[in-house]
């Protein structure tokens, strides 16, 4: 008889974390997978491939305890083996709706250091006192989100694994279009319009550049759109907000170049998939991108555009460069961040907690 997992996510917009979610469901068969949200947002249709999908419909924090009671029930009806938590609220009701009993496996997706949720005071003490709750097994998807996530909250770990993000290498398999072409130098970032994806640089950055033949695209959406727009507008510079698409894959083959100014991440699906296009790539200069590309990328200091410009201004004159660092990219990728090694690491996780319990 199959075990049951029930997965606890927000909601099913196209972040990295539910992008990993809907595309690691179809590698688990031999479960029994109900996934569970608060929210009722679903932007994935049919792409979402579980036994039961359930909206709690109880996204505000006011209300999770609440949904921390409705979960509970549900693990009850379902005789759930584990829970597998994703995104600060859900880790929060899970840990107080699941049973001593029953394993919960809760995953960090981003680094809380710089994460701007976790600058609120009440979402670190909410995780603080929820995690001495129930002491869930911690899977973060960095060596530095790990880090920071114990030492910011100042808690005790109890059952840890690092765990890569990944990408679906069978999806890219389109070579990026040659940029020894008669138009413009294509830049594209790919990423939801939120503060710390830090965009507000990029068009600090763009006005200092005088070349009419570059153009930046951002593909996303967010809570930030109309202020990135307005920026856009009054800075006068060749970048344009192209939206959200569900086949990221296609679109970055039109592209020379793909950056990404972000403050904070755990570890970017986005720039796994630039590496994956084998694309070259200018990202800031953090710790995560660093775990993630190493020396397959060129950073920039955050601190200072003029760095990123004469960075930019290299390596869009040196074809060769850009070539040794796509190609760089796209073996890293291949070694180290594929689904295979993924889902290896995470049924062995469940097996681990499941043997533990």
């Amino acid at each position: 008889m199959k075990k049951t997992i029930l997965h606890c996510i927000f909601n099913l917009t196209r972040g990295g974390a539910e992008t990993m979610l809907v595309r690691v469901l179809k590698e688990l068969k031999e479960y029994h997978n109900i996934v569970v949200t608060l929210q009722e947002k679903d932007y994935f249709g049919n792409e979402l491939q579980c036994d039961e999908y359930i909206c709690l419909n109880k996204p505000s924090l006011l209300s999770f305890p609440l949904a921390a009671v409705q979960l509970r029930k549900l693990i009850k009806k379902h005789k759930v083996d584990i829970v597998h938590s994703h995104l600060p609220q859900c880790n929060f009701v899970a840990r107080l709706a699941v049973p001593g009993n029953i394993p919960l496996v809760t995953t960090i997706h981003t680094s809380i250091a710089t994460a701007i949720d976790y600058k609120k005071w009440y979402i670190r003490l909410l995780d603080k006192l929820t995690y001495t709750c129930k002491s869930s097994a911690i899977i973060a998807v960095s060596n530095g989100a790990l880090q920071d996530y114990f030492s910011v909250l100042h808690l005790k770990p109890h059952k840890t694994f690092v765990l890569y993000t990944f990408v679906d290498t069978e999806q890219y398999q389109l070579q990026p279009v040659s940029s020894a072409r008669d138009e413009n130098f294509r830049i594209i970032a790919v990423g939801a319009l939120r503060k710390g994806k830090n965009y507000a640089y990029l068009i600090e950055a763009f006005k200092k550049l005088h070349d009419s033949k570059i153009e930046l695209h951002i593909y996303g959406n967010g809570p930030e759109k109309e202020n990135i727009q307005a920026a856009i507008e009054v800075a006068k510079v060749p970048v344009v907000l192209k939206g959200q698409v569900s086949n990221i894959h296609e679109v970055l083959a039109g592209y020379d170049l793909f950056v990404m100014p972000s403050m904070f991440e755990g570890f970017s699906l986005s720039v796994l998939e630039a590496m994956a296009m084998q694309m070259p790539m200018m990202l800031s200069d953090i710790p995560s991108f660093k775990e993630q590309c190493a020396d397959t990328a060129i950073y920039f200091d955050l601190n200072n555009t003029d760095d990123f410009v004469n960075k930019f201004t290299k390596i869009v004159a040196d074809k060769n460069l850009r070539d040794e660092l796509a190609l760089a990219a796209k073996q890293r990728v291949v070694n180290n961040f594929t689904l295979a090694h993924h889902m290896e690491g995470l049924k062995k996780i469940y097996t681990e907690v499941l043997n533990h319990n």
